[in-house]
């Protein structure tokens, strides 16, 4: 099969591809009561654990159509997968992430054909696009976490309040959902549908620091277990920790400005060859070519692309600071 075959096969699997995206991206908005009752359940089973029904929920919703449900079962830890997608917060399923991933790289691999790269920069460029989404998740989860972590004084305050004012904690845990925004609200909210469901409340807030893997959050369910068990004053122990996860944000918000240097060092060493190679490549192409025509330039390229994986772990695990 020659060249121009090949692409016009590519294109009919990227189209074919594109559409039936488009299609599961319709089936996910059939409605807003079904859809909102849909992501309930899904984010009920992304934090589930050990119990029959949950395991039916999870798989049952990790897509819409039976032989695709299959194929993802049979995947290795798919449900890591699966949980990264729900702590974004975003209305996805997911088969629609593989599908977009999966079209994200077939179209790295027909920009690759079209520029006419090796088959080195070619496999780069292909897991390089395929990879675009999953590092989007990761970047919507940090964002979602921060927020939640900025929330969470104000809802341990909210339930401290309710406690004292006579209502049981599943009670509180409503008020949080009822009265504040996402995300805080909309977990809160999930906690206490699971004690209504009739998951025990170690259950209910197991569930919760699994879904959102927040250090201040684990430090709230710990703290309420063990006084479930132990019993004693749960509104100034809720006190106590509200005024210690502040505390800790203050101090990261201090570290956060004296590493802010180091961290905008770090970007530009990171951009500057880059950058560079650009410009570079636009003002004489000819010079740039014998990087990638060249064997040696071939592993040159792949000796600096090593270099700077190792220097940007290095810089990160120098103004990281863990508070």
């Amino acid at each position: 099969m020659d060249l121009y075959n090949l692409l016009i096969l590519l294109m009919f699997i990227a189209v074919v591809l594109m559409v039936e995206g488009m299609y599961l991206l319709w089936s996910s908005y059939k409605g807003p009561e079904a859809n909102k009752i849909d992501r309930r359940l899904r984010i009920m089973s992304a934090g589930a654990h050990g119990g029959p029904e949950t395991s039916l929920l999870k798989q049952r919703l990790l897509s819409d159509k039976p032989f695709m449900q299959h194929i993802l079962l049979s995947i290795p830890r798919i449900h890591v997968l699966d949980r990264l997608l729900m702590q974004t917060g975003l209305r996805m399923n997911l088969m629609s992430f593989v599908g977009l991933s999966c079209g994200l790289a077939l179209a790295g691999f027909l920009i690759a054909q079209f520029v006419v790269l090796n088959l080195i920069l070619t496999i780069a460029l292909l897991l390089l696009a395929g990879s675009l989404p999953y590092f989007y998740l990761l970047y919507l989860k940090d964002k979602r976490l921060k927020k939640f972590d900025e929330q969470l004084p104000d809802a341990l305050d909210l339930i401290g309040r309710g406690i004292r004012s006579g209502h049981a904690l599943p009670s509180a845990l409503k008020m949080v959902a009822d009265e504040m925004a996402n995300p805080v609200a909309e977990e809160f909210r999930v906690a206490f549908d699971e004690v209504n469901y009739g998951f025990s409340m170690q259950a209910a807030l197991t569930n919760l620091s699994t879904r959102v893997p927040s250090t201040d959050l684990k430090y709230f369910v710990v703290a309420v277990l063990i006084q479930r068990e132990t019993g004693g004053n749960l509104a100034e122990l809720l006190d106590n920790i509200s005024a210690m996860i502040r505390s800790r944000q203050r101090l990261y918000g201090a570290i956060r400005v004296l590493s802010a240097e180091g961290k905008l060092s770090a970007w530009i060493l990171t951009l500057l060859p880059i950058v560079l190679a650009i410009v570079i490549n636009l003002v004489n192409p000819a010079f740039m070519q014998v990087l990638w025509k060249d064997e040696a330039g071939i592993k040159m390229i792949i000796g600096v692309i090593i270099l700077m994986i190792v220097g940007i772990l290095w810089m990160r695990k120098i103004i990281k600071i863990r508070v």
